[in-house]
């Protein structure tokens, strides 16, 4: 008797939580979102793209897409690893953001935009270096976007417009909010108020 493919019922699982996310996700705050990102743009305003862990890797992506899809001067720290990791050890892990957007002279026609799962954490020690970042800009009158897992997090909680990945399933928290921050920001560099060329294909 043949074995039931256990991966194809993962699958179809993991698929059908994707599916729910986008029914539930609140495109009134992506509509604003790229209402804000366009301001930013307007004003001759920089974007700096935070995260850590596979939220990093989605911001050196996402650089590329703001760029050169609409204009928009962006750039990530997590594309400098000499400078990331020169900080991370001569003055710790938690300022590496803030330490970096405070020589970039992050100021008040600027916004950073955090990628994460749960926004940053100060209570329970995790991503504090988002915490610190969130505060910073705060500091210096610049605008704070997200798009997070967690409606619970710092980012979320201390944003200006920051878009939350509805969890559908807590155990799959990670790979869906990663997952949809790509989704979301392809949305955003395709959006008709934001896009200004074409892409290849």
């Amino acid at each position: 008797m043949p074995q039931q493919n256990q991966s194809t019922g993962h699958a179809a699982d993991f698929f059908s939580q994707s599916s729910a996310i986008c029914a539930q996700i609140d495109v009134g705050k992506i509509e604003a979102l790229a209402s804000a990102l366009d301001g930013v743009r307007e004003r001759g305003g920089r974007l700096f793209m935070l995260g850590v862990g596979g939220s990093a890797g989605n911001c050196s992506h996402a650089v590329n897409d703001f760029r050169k899809l609409c204009g928009i001067e962006t750039y990530s720290p997590v594309d400098n690893v000499s400078e990331l990791t020169a900080r991370t050890n001569d003055e710790g892990w938690d300022t590496i953001f803030a330490g970096w957007l405070e020589v970039s002279r992050l100021n008040e026609r600027d916004a950073i935009f955090i990628f994460s799962v749960g926004g940053g954490d100060a209570e329970r020690n995790v991503s504090t270096n988002l915490v610190k970042a969130v505060d910073f800009a705060r500091t210096r009158g610049a605008k704070v976007f997200g798009i997070v897992g967690k409606e619970t997090g710092y980012t979320a909680k201390n944003g200006d417009v920051v878009v939350v990945v509805p969890q559908v399933k807590a155990e799959w928290v990670t790979p869906l909010s990663e997952a949809f921050q790509a989704v979301v920001w392809h949305c955003l560099v395709s959006h008709p108020a934001l896009q200004i060329r074409k892409t290849k294909w």
